[in-house]
């Protein structure tokens, strides 16, 4: 699954010191935010047609308390002017903070580890433990809190294997290790801050991801026909074909093209062609932005050693991304018959692609998001015309929605996360587009004034998880830009 980079990055943008963690006192239980949000109440309803409720738990109940946020908050209440645009906006853009940090802390002196009973403990480096919402998957040990169980550890067979004690689940999903890159470029641009990056082990976590990454690179074949040894394998013992890889594990056969293969999607589901054209854009990108990290500790480094080791990495960095990049136009490219040369889902070097797109980050519709192509680029634009067009296998559509879905929910199932995306990616001079999704993104909360995972295109009330934090943080996300790019859209009435 995705690393939520939305989710964290509130932590670490917000600024520890900013942030203060909030609890009720014994005596006054705080009600289950996932059993509350899940039904529609009537108090305290928007003034607009869809009178969506407020979802924000009370404020001893919150999670997590930040002033700036609040402030924003405050801000957009008096630029937007649609009703149920704001109160969709107020409960989703503080969603995360408010009802997914389940703790906060510092990690154990050296390294251990280890639960702590007091501060002396402890080192000054802040932790925290935030959930999707439907999993407790590695909480830090610092924590006391117990690792999720997850039921399909007996059924996998993982090669290299894994802790389950230490490790809930062992998918390997290239975009998790390119939303380790993201979510330290994002706080490096933000704030210029390197102690992050310097004082505690970053340096060693990027050998270790390259190290892996060089794993998967590899073709399926040896020179000489044997089968060359493989950084990961996996089986699984399932009812969804989406669960579990094909040849013993290896998955299906590819050539060696410069770009990483991704066993699963984003969205978990295996991939058809390793090499999962979105999530290799996302790395390359990334690995481009975090260079720029390692390049500075290079230039700051009293110590030769430790100079000559960054500026090593920087490089090969460097060389990767471009390789990357070199593999994806020569093999990711393809020519449709309707929209011309279009970037591929998958390809596996030998010719064979996989043409569609889905809803979960990274995807094709949002390579002009993350910055790897202009989104004026013209394969970018042939290939958003493909995705949003039933061209596309996985494009949703009906009077409720219509939006990329995927397989992971299944046909007639649109997300409302690819509409967010859609937004964020419109080069429209009308705002015809925007106007357009923003009004379907308020007919889909079925009247809880929340963002879901999915809905049915024909049946609003059909939908998958009422408390979504990812798809609520990108509507809060996607809500500041438009101020920031477009705030005549706030403006306007969308009932």
């Amino acid at each position: 699954m995705l690393v939520e980079v939305w989710l964290v990055w509130c932590l670490l943008f917000l600024g520890h010191h900013q942030l203060s963690s909030t609890a009720p006192t014994p005596h006054e239980p705080c009600p289950s935010y996932d059993r509350s949000s899940k039904y529609r109440t009537n108090k305290q309803l928007s003034e607009g047609r869809h009178q969506l409720p407020y979802q924000r738990p009370v404020e001893r109940c919150r999670k997590f308390q930040s002033p700036v946020l609040e402030n924003t908050i405050a801000r957009l209440r008096s630029k937007i002017a649609d009703p149920d645009l704001f109160r969709l906006f107020e409960n989703a853009y503080p969603n995360t903070l408010d009802t997914a940090v389940l703790w906060t802390g510092f990690a154990a002196k050296n390294g251990s580890g280890l639960p702590y009973s007091n501060l002396t403990d402890t080192t000054d480096e802040d932790l925290a433990f935030v959930i999707t919402g439907d999993m407790y998957v590695l909480p830090p040990p610092e924590s006391n809190i117990p690792l999720g169980t997850n039921y399909a550890y007996t059924r996998n067979k993982v090669n290299p294997p894994y802790d389950r004690k230490l490790t809930f689940d062992c998918k390997w999903e290239l975009d998790s290790l390119a939303s380790f890159l993201h979510i330290s470029s994002e706080y490096h641009n933000a704030t210029g801050d390197m102690a992050p990056f310097t004082k505690y082990q970053w340096v060693e976590t990027i050998r270790v991801i390259l190290d892996a990454v060089e794993a998967m690179r590899t073709a399926t074949y040896t020179a000489d026909g044997h089968i060359a040894p493989s950084g990961y394998t996996m089986t699984g013992q399932t009812n969804r074909a989406t669960e579990t890889t094909s040849n013993d594990g290896l998955g299906n056969p590819v050539k060696y093209t410069g770009m990483i293969r991704s066993t699963f999607r984003p969205s978990d589901d295996a991939t058809i062609h390793q090499f999962l054209i979105p999530s290799n854009m996302m790395f390359a990108r990334y690995l481009e932005t975090a260079s720029a990290i390692m390049e500075k500790i290079q230039t700051q480094a009293t110590d030769p050693a430790k100079a000559q080791e960054a500026e090593n990495l920087t490089q090969r960095m460097r060389t990767m991304a471009h390789e990357i990049r070199a593999g994806i136009t020569k093999h990711g490219i393809i020519h449709h018959p309707l929209f011309g040369p279009i970037f591929a889902f998958e390809v596996d070097g030998y010719g064979s692609h996989n043409l569609m797109d889905d809803a979960n980050l990274p995807s094709l519709l949002s390579a002009a998001l993350m910055g790897y192509v202009s989104p004026r680029d013209h394969v970018y634009l042939n290939t958003r015309l493909f995705a949003l067009s039933e061209e596309n296998p996985y494009w949703m559509h009906g009077p409720v929605l219509s939006a990329i879905g995927g397989p992971h929910l299944g046909p007639m199932k649109a997300w409302p996360l690819a509409s967010i995306v859609r937004i964020m990616t419109s080069e429209d001079g009308s705002g015809e587009e925007v106007r357009e999704e923003l009004k379907a993104l308020l007919s889909t909360t079925d009247g809880l004034g929340l963002i879901h995972e999915g809905v049915n295109v024909w049946n609003a009330k059909d939908w998958s998880r009422h408390w979504f934090s990812w798809a609520n943080g990108m509507f809060g996300q996607m809500i500041l830009e438009l101020e920031n790019k477009k705030p005549y859209l706030l403006t306007e009435n969308y009932q």
